[in-house]
C-alpha cells in the first residue's frame, strides 16, 4: 500500500533518467545530426541566390559577364549603387510603392478583420452564402479584360486605388482569420454584453487586443503582396511617375526603361557598365525594406497562423 501511494516526487526522477538516456540514445544523436545539416543545406539553398545578387550588385561589369561572381564582389564596384541613388524616378517609384503598401495593407485589413468578425457568428444570417460567395472567388474571376474595363468604368485607371482596392482582400487570409475568431471563448463576449458594450465595443476593446497575433501576420501577408506587385501597376498605370518600383524594376530587367543609364551618365560610368550590374543593385535596395520589418513580425508569425489554423 506504501508503494502503490508513493510520491510523485519520487517517481519524477526515474521518468526523467528514462527521458534523458533517449536523448542521449545513438539514434536520436544520428537523428539530430541529419535534421541539422538538412535544415542548414536547405537554408544555405534559399539564401545562395540572394548572397549571388548582392555579390554581383558590387562587383564590375566584366566579371559579371565572364560567370565570375558567386559568393562574393569581384572587381569591387559602387558606381551602380551611385548611380541609382542618384536617380530621381528610383526613388519617385520608391515613394510611391511604400504609399501603396501602406494604404494598401491598412485597407485590407480593416475589411479582413470586420468581415472576418462577422462571418465568425453563426447566428448571423445568410452566413453560409456569405462564406460561399468569398470562396467562389478564390476559384473563379472575371479576367484581366473584365476587370480592365471595370478599373477604367470606375475612372481608377491612373489613380493609386487600381493599385489598392482590388487585392484589398484576401479569401484565404479572410478565412484564416475567421478560423481565429471562432477559436476565442465565447464567455469573453457574453460577459462584454452582460457589461453593456455593444457588438462594435466587443471588437475593438475585446477582441482585437487579443488578436495581435493574427493581425500582425495579416499585416505581413499584405504588405509583402502589395510591396512585390507589379502587374496590377503594368495595366492600370500609364504614367511613370506614379509607377511602384518593382515596375521600375521590370522594366530594366525588360529592358524598357532607360532611366537608369541617364542617372549612371550623369554619374559618369558607361551604359555597358551600369547594365551589367544595375538590376542586382536595384533589387537589393528594393527587398531591404522588407528584411528590415520581417524580424519584428516574426516572433507572430507562427503563432498567428498557427491560432489561425485551429480549426476549418
Amino acid at each position: 500500500m506504501n508503494h502503490i501511494s508513493q510520491p510523485a516526487s519520487e517517481v519524477r526522477p526515474a521518468t526523467s533518467r528514462r527521458t534523458a538516456g533517449m536523448r542521449d540514445s545513438r539514434s536520436y544523436r544520428a537523428f539530430r545530426v541529419v535534421n541539422a545539416a538538412f535544415l542548414i543545406a536547405l537554408c544555405a539553398l534559399m539564401l545562395y541566390p540572394f548572397i549571388t545578387v548582392l555579390a554581383q550588385s558590387f562587383s564590375s561589369e566584366g566579371a559579371i559577364k565572364a560567370g565570375k561572381v558567386s559568393f562574393l564582389p569581384v572587381g569591387f564596384n559602387v558606381e551602380t549603387y551611385r548611380a541609382v541613388m542618384e536617380d530621381g524616378t528610383f526613388w519617385r517609384n520608391y515613394a510611391n510603392t511604400v504609399m501603396y503598401t501602406v494604404v494598401g495593407t491598412l485597407i485590407a485589413i480593416v475589411l479582413t478583420t470586420t468581415f472576418a468578425f462577422v462571418l465568425s457568428k453563426p447566428h448571423l444570417r445568410g452566413r453560409n452564402l456569405l462564406i460561399g460567395v468569398a470562396v467562389f472567388t478564390m476559384f473563379f474571376n472575371g479576367g484581366i479584360v473584365p476587370n480592365y474595363v471595370l478599373i477604367s468604368s470606375l475612372g481608377m485607371k491612373n489613380t493609386m486605388w487600381a493599385i489598392v482596392l482590388p487585392g484589398a482582400l484576401s479569401v484565404f487570409n479572410l478565412l484564416v482569420m475567421k478560423s481565429f475568431f471562432e477559436s476565442l471563448p465565447k464567455d469573453l463576449e457574453e460577459a462584454a454584453q452582460i457589461d453593456g458594450l455593444g457588438w462594435f465595443g466587443i471588437f475593438f476593446r475585446i477582441v482585437l487586443p487579443l488578436s495581435k497575433a493574427i493581425i500582425a501576420t495579416m499585416v505581413l501577408f499584405y504588405a509583402v503582396a502589395y510591396w512585390n506587385d507589379w502587374f496590377a501597376a503594368f495595366l492600370y498605370l500609364d504614367q511613370s511617375d506614379k509607377f511602384p518600383v518593382t515596375l521600375f524594376l521590370r522594366n530594366l530587367i525588360a529592358g524598357a526603361s532607360t532611366t537608369a543609364s541617364e542617372g549612371a551618365a550623369a554619374a559618369g560610368t558607361t551604359t555597358a557598365a551600369v547594365s551589367a550590374n544595375i538590376q542586382s543593385v536595384t533589387m537589393i535596395l528594393t527587398i531591404i525594406p522588407i528584411l528590415c520589418v520581417y524580424p519584428f513580425v516574426q516572433r507572430h508569425f507562427v503563432k498567428g497562423v498557427m491560432l489561425g489554423s485551429v480549426k476549418g
